[in-house]
């Protein structure tokens, strides 16, 4: 018997690197037709279409027994995929997608289907910066009596353990970019680390909220957060995936400066303390940028990480490109 779906090329190259993923990809067929039977599914692609993915699975457009539409996503089991549902739960549709079945054991998932064909990479920026700024409002939840808050991983102590790792990385790479710059991420890293711990201002944060992750619904009515990376900690966390996608928007013209104002707009639009949002995308950005230099030939990413990293620490490094020479995002 055919396979309900076929497994896209890219999910195969991915995942084929491995023992573990290799098993996995050789079991997927058999879980999407077990997600199928258990919840009663029919899939809702034209034959011979692919199914939808990511880095980490393959979502599928279903219907369910009634002829609602919705989504089926299984994934690999990592941490974070295992955490999705947990996250999904404690936000109920709250600026999420909604989640409507799920089996831990499989990592699958059943969830709303929104529209594909709508992010807010497709919306003028000034709009799609005021949606993402309402869905980050709707996001902010407080923790609370639920089982789930206590799986949730906290970003002061990832702040805490990018102290310790980020200089070793840095030395291990031949201190690949100024010193000052990493002792801007580790200035971060200490304080919030520390005072992330003591304050009362956590909240569950999606921190890989960028443009393609907020889809319209179907009927156009809202917009909902997708594939969640959920953490517990300072909001302004979530600012740092919109500076680094649709840099090539920015004005020719002091585009580090145009960069810096994009901040303070998200920040706005969302509540948030620009300043600490800025601090925190030097961070991540130096984090990034140190990931893909200890990846072979993602030295074009790497620049691109170290522009938005200087730019939102209010210094230029030599010897980058400029704004729109950098690599795009795939």
């Amino acid at each position: 018997m055919p396979a309900a779906v076929d497994i896209p090329e890219d999910l195969h190259r991915r995942h084929a690197r491995s023992p573990e993923g290799r098993a996995w990809l050789a079991g997927l067929p058999g879980l999407v037709d077990a997600a199928l039977q258990r919840w009663q599914l029919t899939v809702d692609l034209v034959p011979g279409t692919p199914p939808w993915h990511g880095h980490t699975g393959i979502v599928a457009p279903v219907r369910r027994s009634d002829g609602t539409p919705a989504a089926l996503k299984i994934a690999f089991p990592y941490e974070e995929t295992l955490l999705e549902p947990i996250a999904l739960q404690l936000w109920n549709g709250r600026g999420m997608v909604q989640l409507l079945e799920q089996d831990a054991a499989t990592c699958s998932m059943l969830i709303a289907r929104l529209d594909d064909r709508k992010s807010l990479i497709s919306l003028p920026m000034a709009e799609a910066v005021e949606v993402w700024g309402g869905v980050v409002r709707q996001l902010s939840i407080p923790p609370d009596a639920r089982d789930g808050w206590a799986r949730m991983p906290h970003i002061a102590a990832t702040a805490e353990r990018f102290c310790d790792e980020l200089p070793a990385r840095w030395n291990d790479l031949n201190r690949p970019f100024p010193l000052w710059l990493l002792e801007a991420a580790l200035e971060v890293c200490q304080t919030r680390g520390a005072v992330g711990r003591r304050e009362s201002r956590d909240v569950l944060v999606h921190t890989d909220l960028h443009y393609q992750n907020i889809l319209a619904s179907l009927d156009g009515s809202r917009y909902l957060g997708i594939d969640p990376q959920p953490q517990v900690g300072d909001a302004e966390f979530a600012v740092a995936p919109c500076l680094w996608n649709r840099i090539p928007e920015l004005p020719h013209r002091d585009a580090e400066a145009a960069l810096r104002r994009r901040c303070a707009d998200l920040s706005a639009a969302a509540g948030l303390d620009a300043d600490l949002a800025a601090a925190w995308a030097v961070v991540r950005e130096v984090e990034n940028a140190l990931s893909y230099l200890e990846t072979p030939h993602h030295g074009a990413d790497a620049q691109r990480s170290l522009w938005v990293a200087g730019t939102m620490a209010g210094r230029s490094l030599p010897g980058l490109p400029a704004a729109h020479d950098l690599k795009t995002l795939d």
